[in-house]
């Protein structure tokens, strides 16, 4: 298995993941060409985040996406995980374990990196068992969300 820096030749490979991803973790359908340029967007604009990969073989079997979030507290940047997808042939293999612990090692080498956090959706007890194996805590904050594009904007409540 090879762990990797993504490049723009793996920009349609991530971007049929994510619409995987969310079609199995949130029943949700995402337009193929939104998701194709938010990929895309990430590519090309390092300062967004990137994406590593698995492969075996040559193939691309998985991915995760880093984004940074400044935290003002710490002094330095959290890392977001995020769109993490292992193609399901190559599930209970290690390639999430090789991903993460490649991404961990290289957060805790740098210096301005606080560390890393993800959100996982309440039912994915899955993921959730995953990430305890993997040393991760369950947080003490909630997410809150306004989604302006798969759930369009809306008049705010009069308070």
């Amino acid at each position: 298995m090879n762990i990797r820096s993504a490049n723009i030749n793996d920009a349609s490979k991530i971007a049929h993941f994510n619409q995987m991803m969310a079609l199995e973790t949130e029943e949700k359908t995402l337009d193929p060409e939104t998701v194709a340029k938010g990929v895309e967007a990430v590519l090309t604009h390092a300062d967004r985040g990137f994406y590593t990969v698995a492969e075996i073989n040559g193939e691309v079997v998985g991915c995760v996406m880093i984004t940074y979030e400044w935290s003002d507290w710490r002094n330095g940047n959290i890392w977001w995980i995020q769109s993490v997808y292992v193609d399901a042939r190559h599930r209970k293999t290690g390639v999430f374990r090789a991903m993460y612990e490649h991404l961990y090692k290289q957060a805790a080498a740098t210096e301005d990196i606080a560390g890393m956090r993800l959100y996982v959706d309440k039912t994915n007890t899955a993921a959730q068992a995953v990430y305890r194996k993997m040393g991760m805590n369950l947080a003490r904050y909630d997410i809150y969300e306004v989604d302006f594009v798969l759930e369009g904007a809306k008049d705010l409540p009069k308070i």
